[in-house]
Protein backbone atom coordinates (compact mmCIF):
# COMPACT_ATOMS: atom_id res chain seq x y z
CA UNK A 1 0.00 0.00 0.00
CA UNK A 2 2.74 2.44 0.95
CA UNK A 3 4.92 1.44 -1.99
CA UNK A 4 1.99 1.91 -4.38
CA UNK A 5 1.29 5.37 -2.95
CA UNK A 6 4.94 6.39 -3.31
CA UNK A 7 5.01 5.02 -6.86
CA UNK A 8 1.94 7.10 -7.72
CA UNK A 9 3.56 10.17 -6.18
CA UNK A 10 6.73 9.59 -8.20
CA UNK A 11 4.71 9.16 -11.38
CA UNK A 12 2.75 12.39 -10.84
CA UNK A 13 5.91 14.29 -9.92
CA UNK A 14 7.25 13.47 -13.40
CA UNK A 15 4.16 13.89 -15.60
CA UNK A 16 1.59 15.75 -13.53
CA UNK A 17 0.59 19.19 -12.40
CA UNK A 18 0.68 20.84 -8.98
CA UNK A 19 -2.83 19.50 -8.45
CA UNK A 20 -1.66 15.95 -9.15
CA UNK A 21 1.23 16.41 -6.71
CA UNK A 22 -1.16 17.69 -4.04
CA UNK A 23 -3.43 14.70 -4.58
CA UNK A 24 -0.41 12.39 -4.30
CA UNK A 25 0.55 14.08 -1.03
CA UNK A 26 -3.01 13.61 0.21
CA UNK A 27 -2.83 9.90 -0.63
CA UNK A 28 0.53 9.59 1.12
CA UNK A 29 -0.81 11.42 4.17
CA UNK A 30 -3.79 9.08 4.29
CA UNK A 31 -1.70 5.92 3.90
CA UNK A 32 0.91 7.00 6.46
CA UNK A 33 -1.91 7.81 8.91
CA UNK A 34 -3.48 4.40 8.36
CA UNK A 35 -0.10 2.82 9.07
CA UNK A 36 0.39 4.88 12.25
CA UNK A 37 3.27 7.03 10.94
CA UNK A 38 2.33 10.29 12.63
CA UNK A 39 5.19 12.53 11.52
CA UNK A 40 5.08 11.43 7.88
CA UNK A 41 1.29 11.58 7.82
CA UNK A 42 1.31 15.15 9.12
CA UNK A 43 3.99 16.22 6.63
CA UNK A 44 2.13 14.91 3.60
CA UNK A 45 -1.36 15.82 4.83
CA UNK A 46 -0.18 19.31 5.74
CA UNK A 47 1.41 19.82 2.35
CA UNK A 48 -1.73 18.78 0.48
CA UNK A 49 -3.96 20.77 2.83
CA UNK A 50 -1.94 23.94 2.13
CA UNK A 51 -2.39 23.44 -1.59
CA UNK A 52 -6.14 22.77 -1.44
CA UNK A 53 -6.86 25.69 0.87
CA UNK A 54 -4.79 28.09 -1.25
CA UNK A 55 -6.50 27.21 -4.55
CA UNK A 56 -10.03 26.98 -5.84
CA UNK A 57 -11.01 23.49 -4.75
CA UNK A 58 -13.96 21.21 -5.42
CA UNK A 59 -16.10 20.59 -2.31
CA UNK A 60 -15.33 16.86 -2.27
CA UNK A 61 -11.60 17.50 -2.41
CA UNK A 62 -11.73 20.03 0.41
CA UNK A 63 -13.68 17.53 2.53
CA UNK A 64 -10.98 14.93 1.85
CA UNK A 65 -8.19 17.40 2.69
CA UNK A 66 -9.75 18.04 6.10
CA UNK A 67 -10.40 14.32 6.68
CA UNK A 68 -6.83 13.30 5.85
CA UNK A 69 -5.41 16.07 8.03
CA UNK A 70 -7.70 14.99 10.88
CA UNK A 71 -6.53 11.40 10.52
CA UNK A 72 -2.87 12.43 10.42
CA UNK A 73 -3.33 14.65 13.48
CA UNK A 74 -5.01 11.80 15.32
CA UNK A 75 -2.03 9.52 14.71
CA UNK A 76 0.38 12.31 15.65
CA UNK A 77 -1.52 12.92 18.91
CA UNK A 78 -2.38 16.51 17.95
CA UNK A 79 -5.74 16.57 19.71
CA UNK A 80 -6.78 20.11 18.78
CA UNK A 81 -5.97 19.77 15.07
CA UNK A 82 -7.65 16.38 14.98
CA UNK A 83 -10.88 17.66 16.55
CA UNK A 84 -11.04 20.82 14.44
CA UNK A 85 -10.46 19.17 11.08
CA UNK A 86 -12.60 16.14 11.92
CA UNK A 87 -15.59 18.42 12.56
CA UNK A 88 -15.02 20.39 9.36
CA UNK A 89 -14.56 17.22 7.29
CA UNK A 90 -17.74 15.73 8.74
CA UNK A 91 -19.72 18.86 7.88
CA UNK A 92 -18.27 19.24 4.39
CA UNK A 93 -18.68 15.55 3.62
CA UNK A 94 -22.27 15.58 4.84
CA UNK A 95 -23.04 18.50 2.54
CA UNK A 96 -21.75 16.87 -0.65
CA UNK A 97 -24.60 16.95 -3.14
CA UNK A 98 -23.21 14.29 -5.46
CA UNK A 99 -24.22 10.89 -4.06
CA UNK A 100 -21.18 9.07 -5.50
CA UNK A 101 -18.73 11.65 -4.11
CA UNK A 102 -20.47 11.46 -0.73
CA UNK A 103 -20.34 7.64 -0.75
CA UNK A 104 -16.61 7.61 -1.51
CA UNK A 105 -15.93 10.29 1.09
CA UNK A 106 -17.90 8.41 3.75
CA UNK A 107 -16.04 5.17 3.00
CA UNK A 108 -12.73 6.96 3.54
CA UNK A 109 -13.93 9.02 6.50
CA UNK A 110 -14.99 5.83 8.27
CA UNK A 111 -11.25 5.16 8.83
CA UNK A 112 -10.75 8.47 10.64
CA UNK A 113 -11.21 8.01 14.38
CA UNK A 114 -13.63 10.38 16.07
CA UNK A 115 -12.08 12.81 18.56
CA UNK A 116 -12.19 11.75 22.20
Amino acid sequence: MLNAAHAAALHWSKVGTELNAARADMLLGHIHALLGHGDSAMRYAGSSFKYFTAHETEPWELAFAHAVLANAASVADDVDTHARHYAIAKELGGNLSNAEERRIFEATFAHVPAPR
